[in-house]
């Protein structure tokens, strides 16, 4: 594949204005909307165009950011698993796959697990250096067996029914993890306990927390942010 720089830049600009009535929550006005939804097809072919998945993010400064780490949630307060009411969590993973998994806590950290120091993307222009705990989605889609007609990953949650869908490529993407641990403590419920999806190929808001299900897709569907107005791909 190639693509010169004139056409380059020219998607650029016309993604441009797609993202910032996008970051305002907003579909645009209605006499728009057909050039709208044309831009984003054509952003999102160019951050395809981009990704590499051997690429590997590693952050500028080795220092992380603490609890200066903000904390979003759409519930009213934070979500927090009450297993008095709720049962245990656990972590279903179904869909496209030939074994479909029901995992408990203790039964997804015995998995193989990774400590990486990476940053995070926010869609509001600021990026922060931490560190994450878990188990590669790559490792998760083994023990699952997903399927070859799947090339969409469904990320739910219990923040007041939060999702997000990613590509297949990304979620696969090394550095593409399911975190309970955070710069070397248990994930806290104000940063998405008891486990979230994380990784630095997308902007934030496509980093599910508050995770309870992950569904291999063979069509993307939409997400929480996504159906309001945000880019569907979301790549850093």
């Amino acid at each position: 594949m190639s693509m010169d720089r004139r056409r380059f830049l020219a998607l650029g600009a016309t993604s441009l204005g797609a993202m910032v009535l996008g970051a305002c929550d907003s579909h645009g006005p209605a006499a728009a909307r057909g050039a709208l939804r044309f831009a984003m097809r054509e952003n999102e072919g160019v951050e395809r165009f981009l990704f590499r998945h051997t690429s590997m993010d590693h952050p500028a400064t080795e220092r992380l950011v603490g609890g200066a780490f903000p904390s979003y949630y759409v519930s009213r307060g934070v979500p927090t698993w009450d297993a008095a009411r709720m049962g245990e969590w656990a972590l279903e993973v179904s869909g496209l796959v030939r074994r479909p998994l029901r995992l408990t806590l203790p039964e997804l950290m015995r998995q193989r697990s990774v400590t990486q120091r990476v940053n995070h993307y926010c869609v509001e222009g600021w990026t922060a250096t931490t560190q994450w705990t878990g188990v590669r989605m790559s490792e998760i889609a083994r023990l699952a067996g997903a399927l070859p007609a799947a090339g969409y990953v469904d990320f739910q949650s219990f923040d007041d029914g939060y999702h997000e869908s990613w590509d297949l490529e990304s979620a696969m993407h090394p550095q593409t993890v399911i975190a309970y641990g955070h710069e070397g403590k248990p994930l806290s419920p104000a940063y998405g306990a008891p486990a979230r999806l994380h990784s630095p190929v997308k902007l934030g808001y496509k980093n599910t927390k508050y995770l309870t299900k992950i569904v291999f897709l063979p069509e993307r569907n939409g997400g929480y942010w996504t159906d309001r107005g945000y880019e569907w791909y979301g790549g850093t």
